[in-house]
């Protein structure tokens, strides 16, 4: 049965996520009173991911290497976005991603008081993303870098659990047709399966989301239905963790959320990195 291979140290696998940074990220997103921009939102939803990505792949002896990860950005150009230690290099064992984000930022959470309340209280947040937001979209070239990325990652790693990509757009490509590069990217495979591609709207028109769709007729523009295209059907375990969060989905519906919204941004990045049993 394909995707459930083990993911081990001797078996790892790899996220690649590609982020838009064209000028329309910008524009701001509203949930109720908090009003944000969407790179703002977008690169702290990325941020928080890769830090609990690393705490729950810490064991004894520290962060352990089951996943590799790159963080491609396009807009003004298209390349990885790491800075610092990690300046230049794409995919990155997890451990090294840990150990050297770009900076570390001080900021305040709310956390039970013991008496029924709430009291804010300091916490250190890494950063390893920056919000950035210029040019166009080029998004055609994005996906040719994350098949280079994958396919490398495949020739050591032919038994892994497939790389799994997740595309971050709030807009239409501007450098061509995305979809022939889509396709050249789920393509890919190991023995276990192909290479996952999951896309994600963000919006700033407000409206409902619409999450892991199964059919093209449930989107209202053909942009959507683009996107809609390019996804890969989610597998199981990832539909059961869906299901979990209160998620309509089955056997057809694909790894797209249109439209998406600050709550729905981060339950898109919780399940599309839903691992398997980790060893």
């Amino acid at each position: 049965m394909a995707y459930t291979a083990e993911i081990s140290r001797s078996n790892p696998s790899c996220f690649i996520f590609l982020l838009d940074q064209s000028a329309s990220m910008l524009d701001e997103i509203t949930e109720g009173e908090v009003v944000r921009r969407k790179a703002d939102v977008v690169a702290d939803a990325l941020n928080r991911l890769l830090r609990e990505l690393a705490i729950k792949c810490a064991k004894e002896g520290g962060v352990r290497d089951y996943f590799h990860v790159a963080v491609i950005g396009y807009g003004v150009r298209v390349g990885s976005v790491f800075e610092g230690e990690l300046s230049g290099r794409d995919l990155v064992p997890l451990s090294q991603v840990a150990k050297y984000p770009a900076r570390v930022e001080e900021r305040m959470k709310k956390v039970p008081d013991g008496a029924g309340g709430l009291v804010e209280q300091p916490t250190k947040f890494p950063v390893w993303v920056e919000p950035v937001g210029n040019h166009g979209t080029p998004m055609v070239e994005a996906l040719r870098q994350a098949a280079v990325l994958a396919n490398t990652f495949l020739a050591t790693n032919e038994n892994c659990f497939p790389p799994v990509v997740l595309n971050l757009t709030d807009g239409q490509s501007t450098d061509g047709d995305p979809r022939p590069a889509a396709e050249a990217v789920r393509e890919l495979a190991s023995t276990d399966g192909n290479v996952l591609l999951f896309n994600l709207h963000v919006s700033s028109e407000g409206g409902k989301p619409t999450i892991f769709p199964r059919a093209s007729a449930e989107l209202n523009d053909e942009y959507a239905r683009t996107l809609f295209s390019m996804s890969s059907p989610l597998p199981p375990h990832m539909r059961s963790y869906a299901a979990q969060q209160g998620i309509a989905v089955d056997d057809t519906s694909r790894g797209f959320v249109y439209n998406a919204d600050m709550i729905t941004i981060v339950q898109f990045l919780d399940i599309g990195t839903r691992a398997t049993d980790l060893r």
